[in-house]
């Protein structure tokens, strides 16, 4: 007779079970779990989460006549400045008040606008005032209306050589208002001008005027 103790056969956990003991698999996501679809970052939101788009050039330009434009309405977003514009470098320049006193003939006055086109470029808008003698021509007086109206409406300015003056359109279906950057009319004049300051007769545009360079 033998003496040896049989073995009970050893129990074999059904799948499910194992599935349960292994601590590294996941429990299911519950039924309301959201649709993968409305979890999905798109392109945009990847490129620019946690991104601040720096403001770092700011053109001093009339508007170009293919795009809508709006001139910011607040009376701090605009001022009176004194410009030289050389003609053949397409270039303006900013004066100190004492500068432009020491070059009669030389410098416009103009109304120095912020305005913001479609696509969202920021830049300065000038618009020239009356000459010492009163007079106003008639594209300087047309632009201005041009700027006025676009501190409430999205506006188009074209010029039209025929007339002697600039058309001004208007958009005949609504458009939400810019988005205006955080950012002061004094830091756009800086940025705009940054390297076109005359601050001193020593400038090489005094020199170039006076046929010193």
């Amino acid at each position: 007779m033998s003496n040896s103790i049989k073995k009970p056969a050893e129990q074999i956990p059904p799948p499910e079970a194992e599935a349960k003991l292994d601590p590294t698999m996941p429990d299911q996501p519950p039924d309301d779990f959201p649709d993968l679809s409305t979890l999905r970052l798109d392109q945009a939101f990847a490129e620019t989460a946690g991104v601040k788009k720096l403001l770092t050039t700011v053109p001093v330009r009339k508007p170009n006549q293919q795009d809508w434009n709006r001139a910011h309405p607040a009376r701090e977003y605009r001022d009176l400045l004194a410009v030289i514009e050389l003609r053949d470098d397409r270039e303006t320049y900013l004066l100190l008040p004492h500068i432009a006193r020491e070059l009669p003939g030389e410098f416009y006055s103009v109304v120095m606008h912020t305005a913001i086109n479609r696509q969202g470029v920021i830049f300065l808008w000038p618009v020239k005032l009356p000459g010492p003698d009163g007079k106003q021509l008639e594209w300087h007086r047309s632009m201005a209306e041009a700027v006025e109206l676009a501190m409430t409406k999205w506006v188009r300015v074209k010029a039209n050589m025929a007339l002697g003056a600039y058309d001004i359109f208007e958009t005949e279906s609504a458009i939400a208002d810019p988005q205006w950057p955080d950012i002061s009319f004094h830091e756009l004049v800086r940025i705009a001008f940054r390297t076109r300051l005359v601050a001193n007769f020593d400038h090489p545009v005094i020199k170039r005027l006076r046929g010193l360079a």
